[in-house]
């Protein structure tokens, strides 16, 4: 008799109340009403731009906040009638079965929402990354043959002149009037270049390159030290504005990337409640026929 008792209790389980025909049927259903509405949106918004007629276009924040609401409200839209759908199909008569079906149905449209998304821009970027490589291929051609052009319109250049010229312009350390221009060139730009992956220039570095350009430009050696004062602080305030616009810029990204995720979730759970609306409106309508078919 005891085993009796456990064989019923171990094989008494509840059947399946799950429909996975009518949420599939429903997640189409919310996909499909949803791009159907956005389509009448992108017609609805073509059809107000008349460049013709200067200032009877709207402008581009009233056709963002506009199509934001509008693609939200088209999306809210489909995922109700997706979940009246499956909530329908599934036969229930139960609420909490019907919120679990438009639920799920819920889940299934906003996962086919991203792929499609995902291939449409992953198709835009490549098409955008065969286009430039089709443009860096035809640059590289006519690259090519100019270069094939020039080399054959320059005469020849000796080499060795060109080298012992090279080596002339990187030789400092002497006398900036005994030096060339080349050579005082050269090694300003070597002193500059210090000062700027180094962020500081050093006092004898810094009356080297008064004096360098004091002999190239011709003017006295004190107002040469002034100028490169004035460079150097104008170099200092130009570092502090790049970096103070760089975290400003930080900032920004991460308050954009802040404000976007929490749109994302407020869409999500507008989502969420929409699909439960349309799958208790569902339910609600199966109890009723229900009813009336009992007491016909």
């Amino acid at each position: 008799m005891q085993q009796s008792t456990t064989t019923v209790a171990a094989t008494d389980k509840l059947p399946s109340r799950v429909s996975w025909g009518a949420i599939l049927s429903g997640a189409l259903v919310a996909v499909v009403v949803g791009a159907m509405f956005n389509i009448l949106g992108v017609a609805i918004g073509a059809s107000t731009v008349d460049l013709a007629i200067p200032g009877e276009t709207p402008e581009a924040s009233t056709f963002g906040i506009a199509g934001a609401a509008w693609f939200l409200l088209s999306n809210l839209l489909g995922l109700a009638c997706g979940g009246y759908v499956a909530a329908r199909l599934s036969g229930t008569a139960d609420d909490t079965d019907g919120v679990l079906h438009g639920l799920s149905v819920w889940a299934i449209a906003f996962l086919v929402s991203g792929v499609l998304l995902g291939n449409v821009v992953a198709g835009t970027a490549r098409g955008v990354g065969s286009a430039v490589s089709s443009v860096a291929s035809g640059l590289g051609s006519a690259a090519g043959s100019l270069g094939s052009a020039a080399s054959e319109a320059v005469p020849e250049v000796n080499p060795q002149a060109l080298t012992e010229r090279l080596q002339a312009s990187f030789q400092g350390g002497g006398e900036p009037a005994q030096m060339t221009p080349d050579q005082r060139r050269a090694e300003m730009a070597r002193i500059v270049g210090e000062r700027v992956t180094s962020g500081e220039l050093a006092q004898p570095a810094r009356d080297r390159l008064a004096n360098l350009a004091a002999a190239e430009f011709g003017i006295p050696p004190e107002q040469a030290q002034q100028r490169v004062q004035e460079l150097e602080a104008e170099a200092t305030r130009v570092a502090n504005e790049t970096e103070r616009q760089a975290r400003e810029a930080a900032d920004a990204a991460a308050r954009s990337a802040a404000i976007g995720a929490y749109w994302l979730f407020a869409t999500l759970l507008l989502g969420a409640a929409a699909a439960v609306i349309g799958a208790k409106i569902g339910t609600r309508k199966t109890i009723l026929l229900s009813a009336n078919r009992r007491y016909s």
